[in-house]
């Protein structure tokens, strides 16, 4: 079975190189690790977080989606778009200390019961390639414009713990309760 690397692992830091010959095997490995992934599912993969600095991610925004294959990714003209308030931003009140059901909190598979509130762009304009060779340029927004931020950054050597940070925002551990409910303790900065 195939591996997903977790933080502290100096792939996680490393600049992704460009892909010059795309690799099935990878891909299918990707694929893999990311189907087998569980508690919590993953809807995203990049490939260093396999142990493989290689500019290649891949999406599965729900359980019914299929898996999209990016290569070589490249973030076109970015708009000085403002990011969408956080919870805390629009009621302060909602940093509490411990929470059953958290808005909009990322996670990662690198960093297993981390999670944090990270402001990223609600549409991201990008040139791709798919894992046929076929070149894309897509506007993606939304959740899928959040999902393929965070693997960007993983391309580029960034965890979202350093989006959190640099936003001053809250960084939580999770945990289940009794009950096998999820709940989130602010983690102490």
């Amino acid at each position: 079975m195939i591996k997903i690397i977790t933080a502290p692992s100096e792939v996680l830091s490393q600049k992704a190189r460009p892909v010059k010959k795309i690799d099935k095997k990878l891909i299918g490995e990707m694929k893999q690790a990311l189907l087998l992934a569980k508690d919590p599912e993953g809807v995203g993969l990049a490939a260093p977080q396999l142990g493989k600095p290689l500019s290649i991610f891949i999406i599965k925004p729900t359980p019914k989606s299929p898996v999209r294959v990016f290569i070589n990714p490249k973030i076109l003209e970015e708009k000085d778009e403002t990011f969408p308030e956080s919870p805390a931003e629009r009621d302060p009140t909602e940093a509490g200390k411990k929470r059953s059901h958290p808005a909009r909190l990322e996670g990662c598979l690198s960093l297993p019961n981390i999670w944090g509130e990270v402001k990223r762009k609600p549409s991201l304009p990008l040139e791709y390639i798919d894992e046929k060779g076929k070149n894309h340029t897509q506007i993606f927004k939304g959740f899928l414009s959040i999902i393929i931020q965070h693997e960007i950054d993983h391309l580029n050597g960034v965890l979202f713990t350093k989006r959190v940070l640099e936003q001053k925002g809250q960084l939580y551990k999770s945990y289940k309760d009794e009950e096998g409910q999820d709940v989130f303790e602010e983690l102490e900065l």
